[in-house]
C-alpha cells in the first residue's frame, strides 16, 4: 500500500476500490427506470476515472457486476449486460486516448462469448498503456474469487509445481484475479449502505472505509476529494494493535 502527495499537501491514495450503489434508487427518485440510472452510473464511472487520475490515484477498482446480481429480474440483468457491452465499444476507443489499462476481475468464463471476446481485446490493447490502472469487478464475488484461487493453487500442488511448505500469503494471493496488484488503501461504498457485499475480501484486510450518502450518479470529484480527506484524517495500523 502506498501514498501519493499532491501540491497542496494531501495524501492520495494510491489504489481505490469503489461500490457503485445507489443507481436505482437515484433513478427511482426521478422517476425513471433503474435501467436510466445505470445508465447514468456508467457515465459517472468515465467521469470518476478521469478525476482520479489526475488526483494522482494510480489503481482503480470498481465493483460493476456481482456474481450475486444473477438473482436480479431477469429484464434488468439483461439491461445490464447490454449497457456492458455497450461500455466495452466506448472503452476499446478510449483506453488508448487516455493512456488507461483495464483489467477485468471476476469469473469471465461463465460471461457470454461476446462479452469475453471484448474483455479480451480490451485488456490486450490496453495492456501496455501507462496511465490509470482500472479495474473492473465483472461477475465477481470476494469468496468465488477464493475458491477459484484456491483450485488453481490444488492444480499446481497436484502437479508437483509447489508444495505445502511453499503456500504463505504471498504465494497465495498470485491465484487471485488481483495478482499483480496492490491491494486497495480506501474502499468507498456510495448510497449510504455500510457494507463490503462479498467484495475484495482477502484485499481489503487493512484497508481505509468511506461511507456516504451520496448515490453514485451524483458522486463527483468533490465528493472523491471528501473521501480523501477522510483518508487522511485516519491513523492507518497494520497488524495487531
Amino acid at each position: 500500500m502506498g501514498d501519493i502527495w499532491d501540491q497542496e499537501g494531501m495524501k492520495i491514495p494510491e489504489h481505490v476500490a469503489i461500490i457503485l450503489d445507489g443507481n436505482g434508487r437515484w433513478a427511482k427518485k426521478k422517476r425513471m427506470p433503474r435501467n436510466y440510472g445505470h445508465a447514468q452510473g456508467s457515465k459517472t464511472v468515465e467521469k470518476i476515472c478521469e478525476e482520479a487520475y489526475h488526483m494522482g490515484v494510480k489503481y482503480l477498482t470498481v465493483y460493476a457486476f456481482s456474481t450475486e446480481n444473477w438473482t436480479r429480474p431477469q429484464e434488468e440483468v439483461d439491461a445490464l449486460m447490454k449497457l456492458l457491452r455497450s461500455y466495452m465499444k466506448d472503452c476499446l476507443k478510449t483506453t488508448s486516448k487516455n493512456n488507461m489499462r483495464v483489467r477485468v476481475l471476476g469469473d469471465v468464463p461463465k460471461l457470454s462469448e461476446d462479452i469475453k471476446t471484448s474483455i479480451i481485446e480490451l485488456e490486450r490493447v490496453s495492456a501496455g498503456n501507462t496511465g490509470l490502472n482500472f479495474q473492473i469487478a465483472l461477475n465477481y464475488g470476494g469468496r468465488d474469487e477464493i475458491i477459484r484461487g484456491i483450485k488453481k493453487l490444488a492444480v499446481d500442488y497436484k502437479a508437483d509445481k509447489i508444495s505445502l511448505e511453499d503456500i504463505n500469503e504471498d504465494v497465495f494471493k498470485n491465484y487471485l484475479d488481483t495478482r499483480g496488484i496492490p491491494d486497495p488503501d480506501l474502499l468507498i461504498r456510495t448510497s449510504g449502505e455500510q457494507r463490503i457485499s462479498n467484495f475484495l475480501l482477502w484485499q481489503l484486510a487493512y484497508t481505509e472505509f468511506y461511507f456516504t450518502d451520496t448515490l453514485w450518479p451524483d458522486f463527483n470529484k468533490e465528493e472523491l476529494r471528501k473521501a480523501f480527506e477522510y483518508y487522511n484524517s485516519r491513523k492507518r495500523r497494520f497488524g495487531a494493535l
